[in-house]
């Protein structure tokens, strides 16, 4: 069962969301601490995460699938956001610099096809960045957060679909150390957990933070065509391709 966007929307709203923003927007700048220029697209639900990239690059916009539902974003101006299917983003073959993968990948229905249309629509020297939960932490056993929903998984799982979908492992990294407690003092410690849990207990850590690129020696995914993806529902102004 996944969560909806409003499930999502409402979790990010509150303490313990806001906080989980901070903790994973800190480990994406440092895989990213330059984007300026570049073109990056949010799948799944990355919206709380997109803000402060937003700030830097030249375009970013948020995909969400239909499976989750989808909302307005940003809030104030020109919609950034569309719904689509996991078979068909609505962007041009080669046209992104950066994908950032956020509450998707657990709620894929067909995570192939999925990797299929993200190196499709990567640059040769684009990136790939994923937050996944981790089947063996202790955020994937607690159903009251979104990282408790869909299907979690080991870094020998996801590393296999890449390697699967003609992508090279990069560099990688764990988070949310802290246990998923909603009391003010566990909040508290949260950074004291993030500090020092990669040493003590790394294995239950709540996500995977992974980075991918293509491997482009390998040839073009089965199956896959250079035409631009149609049918997409876009929600506020255009997306342009």
């Amino acid at each position: 069962m996944s969560y909806s966007v409003y499930d999502l929307k409402q979790f990010y709203n509150r303490r313990a969301g806001r906080l989980v923003r901070r903790l994973l927007s800190n480990h994406i700048h440092e895989f990213w601490p330059d984007i300026k220029g570049q073109s990056v697209m949010g799948y799944g639900y990355a919206v709380p995460y997109l803000r402060v990239l937003q700030e830097e690059t030249e375009r970013t916009f948020a995909v969400m699938p239909v499976g989750n539902g989808v909302h307005k974003w940003p809030e104030d101006g020109k919609g950034q956001v569309c719904l689509t299917t996991e078979t068909e983003l609505p962007f041009e073959s080669e046209s992104l610099d950066r994908i950032l993968l956020v509450h998707g990948l657990e709620y894929a229905e067909s995570p192939g096809a999925l990797f299929h249309e993200f190196w499709r629509v990567l640059k040769s020297d684009g990136r790939l960045l994923m937050v996944v939960p981790n089947r063996l932490g202790l955020w994937a056993r607690v159903d009251r957060t979104p990282f408790g929903h869909g299907t979690p998984y080991t870094f020998r799982q996801i590393n296999h679909y890449l390697q699967d979908n003609l992508f090279i492992t990069g560099r990688k990294d764990r988070a949310l150390f802290m246990p998923p407690f909603r009391s003010f003092l566990a909040l508290r410690t949260a950074y004291t957990f993030e500090s020092f849990g990669k040493f003590i207990f790394p294995g239950l850590a709540g996500v995977h933070l992974i980075e991918a690129s293509k491997q482009i020696y390998g040839g073009v995914p089965k199956g896959k065509s250079e035409k631009v993806r149609g049918q997409n529902i876009i929600i506020g102004d255009a997306v342009p391709t």
